[in-house]
């Protein structure tokens, strides 16, 4: 697929014409539109290209709130559409609808897209390409510590660096609808050994027989609610590898002290996927829609010093 690169003034044009929507987009071959702005906002631009299937780049100095993407160097964000398209394409989308949905709502919108990228392409491409992992590890995936003054969850997973699969999930499900029903006291969220969480359980992935059924089952068995329904008094304290599902929950989290060796990354969108934890709703309050989808997109890591600064933590240590 291609990238155009439009100036303002040609921007403007395409849109005075009456069928921008037959010549842009996924299914004519455009997968974004890189829009040179210099010093004009071009929130008019951004507002009618967000319409469309493309992912809407304003490159200046002070790119307006509707852009998918507000940036001087739209080069990373480049590169992971360049990568992987289809989910570049509807990560956007899905992110321009979350931020004004309710949690129940986004939730269902973030499952639906990714359910749908589960039976693409690049996903299959990216499976593919991995190898087939399997687990025979039956032992508990979180401990639940009462210290009296707080609730300790951890993680406890360590040797496979705390990997978030459907067993650990549920057990996080019955432990915070637990500590939401009846203990009002605070909360923390911690990894035992050397990393937070390394994301999702990669032996897991692509096992659900269809989009569907993965759908409804994330529906049925979602952490993000319960974390979120006890956010406000729940501190994350996270060290070593914070990636994908690792950094999605975490930031549901009232408060996030990062140790100084935290390392964040989202790779999701170039595996062919996007965040499924409820990454598209938690992210985004925290350090906004539009440096959300870039840091995805060009899959940087982060340190703990520019996730402070980005407000992806809140203290570090």
């Amino acid at each position: 697929m291609r990238i155009e690169r439009w100036s303002a003034e040609r921007a403007r044009a395409a849109l005075a014409g009456p069928d921008l929507d037959r010549s842009l987009g996924s299914a004519h071959g455009i997968a974004a539109v890189v829009v040179e702005l210099h010093d004009d906002p071009g929130t008019d631009i951004a507002t009618a290209l967000t319409r469309l299937p493309v992912v809407a780049i304003g490159c200046g100095t002070s790119p307006g709130e509707g852009w998918d993407i507000a940036t001087s160097d739209p080069s990373g964000a480049i590169e992971g559409i360049t990568a992987a398209p289809l989910a570049a394409v509807v990560t956007a989308q899905t992110l321009r609808m979350t931020a004004a949905l309710a949690l129940p709502d986004a939730l269902t919108i973030e499952s639906l897209a990714y359910a749908t990228l589960q039976s693409g392409p690049e996903f299959r491409t990216w499976l593919e390409g991995r190898g087939r992992r399997v687990r025979n590890d039956t032992a508990p995936r979180i401990d639940v510590a009462d210290t009296g003054d707080e609730v300790v969850v951890t993680l406890s997973r360590p040797r496979l660096l705390n990997l978030l699969d459907a067993r650990m999930r549920d057990e996080l499900v019955d432990a915070f609808r637990a500590i939401g029903a009846g203990d009002p006291r605070p909360v923390r969220l911690t990894g035992a050994g050397p990393a937070f969480c390394a994301g999702g359980d990669p032996a897991e992935f692509g096992t659900a027989s269809d989009p569907a059924t993965a759908h409804l089952t994330r529906s049925s068995a979602n952490v993000a609610p319960w974390l979120a329904a006890i956010g406000d008094r729940t501190t994350a304290s996270v060290h070593g590898a914070c990636v994908g599902a690792g950094v999605e929950l975490a930031a549901f989290c009232h408060h996030v002290v990062a140790a100084d060796d935290t390392r964040f990354r989202l790779p999701e969108t170039r595996m062919g996927l996007m965040p499924g934890a409820g990454g598209t709703v938690s992210v985004p309050a925290r350090i906004g829609r539009q440096r959300t989808l870039e840091w995805l997109l060009s899959g940087y890591e982060l340190d703990a010093a520019t996730a402070l600064d980005w407000g992806l933590v809140d203290h570090v240590v």
